[in-house]
């Protein structure tokens, strides 16, 4: 087994159904020499006998990463857990072909009590110090340990309730660090505080999500059941949650839900890339990257230029800023709306970057004789507003938990999901509803992106919206919404109204009119072509 090695201006390459699309699309950005942490990469064919408990494979997997964290201490001037300049590493999946926020990662490893200290000595800021012990535990604790998210959880809420804030000070930090130590001491599990053994559990880890659940029904809803399994990525980490000259965020070269040549970016400051993608904060736009770092802002929309151009289709970018220098962490093919889809190829036919012929094999999945624009009629003005990630409009009933979501559909009711936040262990819900809100997150959160994918209307950061799945009600604004009363969303506008709304259908002519005339053209080009093949063999 060799282990791949990423860095600024690497140019050590392999294939996507080797080393995952995440890592083999990471070598392609270094290469490009933008602005990588290092990393290296552990293949796919190690998966399936890490699930199966291999005690030979673990022992290559053992091998592998001893192998890689030296190249990471070289490489970064850092040592795994050291107590004067500590390596954290994040511990990162990624299969032959991209499944958002299905397969786990596992951030911080390598955060133990030396390292601790040595961030408090190397920064000067023991508030990130123990916010990144805090994120280890979270992280680790979940998935390594199999600790329910909700243990730590009702911790942090606790403190929270004390300060009245959600960005608790140092010493409340330090506090909650030793709450979360002793959660997992009640749970009956150990934590281990030898950096090589936590980077062992934490791959391991990583190689097992393959089959989790929601890993399992995404493969299945996506028709992915050829894929080998998941590799695993080691990278240096890179901390948005350094403070105010931080953050992490999300960026698309173009508006994967209306189609727009207009990049999308979404940014957390004071966060790591987790606090994005999961959707359970409402995160800031450009402008406030522009307002804050003027120069990483000008850098970021030239790496989506770029990347763009080089990948030859719309990009999904992840980002960390940290103490206001730009790192690129992956990119990948944008997951799109059908009416995006069809907008981005009329698009790049137009700029003469892909032709014609190329467009329609672009579509060849999108069933184009139901491709419509929707509009929503009969309803009054909207009781709540949010920001619309994936477009379209949907009519149906109120239901706050997956399960229930399912277990209606099944009946044939149309059912709109209204959720705090969204996760993407509730893929199965979303499969099952005509459309999403949710009261957090933005358009570049996993569970967005599936929306996407998944062609489902979503709304997401509506504040007016308030939900007790418990009591299988909600709020929106002053409004009172029971389960099963009628809700209709638009996904374009962001809108969210109370009753069943008319739905108006409207078919894209001028967008159908222009890819029906690519077809005639390819087909003639393709006639033209084999009448010149037939007269050169009778020629011959």
């Amino acid at each position: 087994m060799r282990i791949i090695r990423i860095h600024v201006g690497s140019n050590e390459q392999a294939a996507a159904d080797i080393i995952g699309a995440k890592a083999a699309n990471l070598a392609r950005v270094a290469s490009l020499g933008m602005p990588v942490p290092p990393a290296f990469v552990l293949p796919i064919e190690l998966c399936a006998a890490i699930v199966n408990g291999d005690s030979q494979a673990r022992q290559q997997l053992a091998t592998g990463l001893e192998e890689g964290i030296e190249f990471l201490e070289e490489t970064t001037g850092r040592r795994f857990g050291d107590r004067r300049r500590p390596l954290l590493v994040s511990v990162r999946s990624g299969a032959a072909r991209s499944m958002p926020g299905m397969l786990d990662t596992v951030l911080n490893v390598g955060c133990t009590p030396d390292a601790v200290h040595g961030l408090i000595r190397s920064t000067g800021n023991p508030r990130f110090a123990f916010d990144c012990r805090r994120r280890f535990f979270e992280s680790y604790g979940n998935l390594v340990l199999g600790i329910s998210a909700g243990a730590f959880k009702a911790e942090l809420e606790r403190l929270e309730s004390s300060t009245s804030e959600y960005r608790v000070d140092c010493e409340a930090l330090e506090r909650l660090v030793a709450c979360y130590q002793h959660v997992i001491e009640e749970e009956g599990r150990a934590t281990t505080e030898t950096p090589a053994e936590q980077l062992q559990s934490a791959a391991e880890a990583v190689y097992r999500s393959w089959m989790s659940e929601r890993a399992v029904t995404y493969r299945r809803l996506q028709h992915l059941g050829d894929m080998a399994g998941t590799a695993v990525m080691v990278q240096a980490m890179v901390f948005g949650n350094k403070g105010h000259r931080s953050g992490a965020g999300v960026a698309f070269s173009r508006d994967p839900s209306s189609g727009a040549d207009t990049p999308v970016v979404e940014v957390i400051f004071g966060a790591q890339g987790e606090d994005v993608v999961s959707g359970r904060q409402t995160p800031e736009d450009e402008d406030a990257i522009i307002r804050s770092f003027p120069l990483a802002a000008k850098e970021l929309r030239a790496a989506l230029a770029r990347l763009e151009q080089s990948f030859g289709d719309v990009q999904d970018v992840e980002f960390t800023i940290e103490d206001g220098k730009l790192w690129i962490l992956q990119t990948r093919t944008a997951k799109r709306t059908p009416q995006a889809a069809v907008r981005f190829v009329i698009d790049f036919v137009k700029t003469g970057r892909i032709s014609p012929a190329d467009a329609l094999t672009r579509l060849s999945g999108i069933d184009l004789d139901r491709l419509t624009n929707k509009c929503l009629t009969g309803l009054g003005p909207p009781v709540g507003r949010g920001t619309g990630a994936s477009s379209g409009v949907a009519v149906g009933r109120a239901v706050f938990d997956p399960a229930t979501a399912a277990r209606l559909a099944a009946n044939g009711d149309p059912i709109i999901l209204l959720r705090p936040d969204t996760s993407t262990a509730d893929i199965a819900g979303f499969a099952a509803s005509s459309g999403i809100v949710t009261a957090r997150g933005g358009r570049t959160a996993h569970a967005a992106l599936v929306a996407r994918q998944l062609d489902k209307p979503c709304v997401v950061g509506c504040a007016e919206l308030s939900v007790d799945a418990t009591a299988h009600c909600a709020r929106l604004a002053e409004a009172a919404i029971r389960e099963g009363e009628w809700v209709s969303i638009d996904g374009n506008a962001g809108t969210v109204y109370l009753g069943r709304g008319q739905v108006v259908l409207n078919k894209p002519e001028v967008e159908l009119a222009e890819i029906e005339r690519w077809r005639r053209q390819t087909a003639a080009d393709a006639v033209v072509r084999q009448f010149a093949a037939n007269k050169t063999a009778a020629a011959s």
